[in-house]
């Protein structure tokens, strides 16, 4: 089983919309038996609250339902259970880096690393932006997600 964590600031936009299409893209190739996706926040300020309205609505146009998602905060022993444990910005990175274990199992990195975009690429925050900047970061979450799910499938020779 791969596991994967997608990580934001406080799990109510980016990383459920990470775990809901990057879970669409894993249904589409029937590999949930194989990969298991969850995600969190970074902070504790949306703990047990539900996806953003806005993030649900973009990825509702992208066929996939995160309305039952909830928010939850990292934990230490995320980084012991995930292989993969992405996050969103540069910040958010720092702070993973920070908490994590020297001896972690988990990779830590950046989503669009996986993308066709190159290394680097930051996925900002729409959280206080127009709707407009939420339809920016679903594309790019999508172009990540699907990245990251030609790169696990080469590398764990799963298909």
């Amino acid at each position: 089983m791969i596991r994967v964590l997608f990580v934001c600031l406080g799990n109510i936009c980016r990383s459920p919309m990470a775990e809901g299409l990057f879970l669409q893209g894993v249904q589409r190739k029937a590999l949930e038996d194989r990969i298991e996706i969850d995600s969190c926040g970074v902070g504790d300020y949306h703990v047990g609250e539900p996806p953003d309205p806005r993030a649900q609505r973009e990825a509702h146009q992208r066929d996939a339902d995160i309305s039952d998602l909830r928010g939850r905060v990292i934990r230490p022993d995320d980084f012991e259970r995930f292989d993969y444990i992405l996050c969103m910005d540069a910040d958010n990175l720092s702070a993973l880096r920070r908490m994590a274990p020297r001896d972690r199992r988990a990779h830590v990195g950046l989503l669009m690393d996986f993308s066709h975009e190159g290394t680097g690429v930051e996925i900002g925050d729409p959280y206080f932006g127009n709707t407009d900047n939420f339809e920016q970061v679903a594309d790019q979450i999508a172009a990540g997600c699907q990245g990251l799910l030609e790169h696990i499938e080469r590398r764990e020779a799963l298909g």
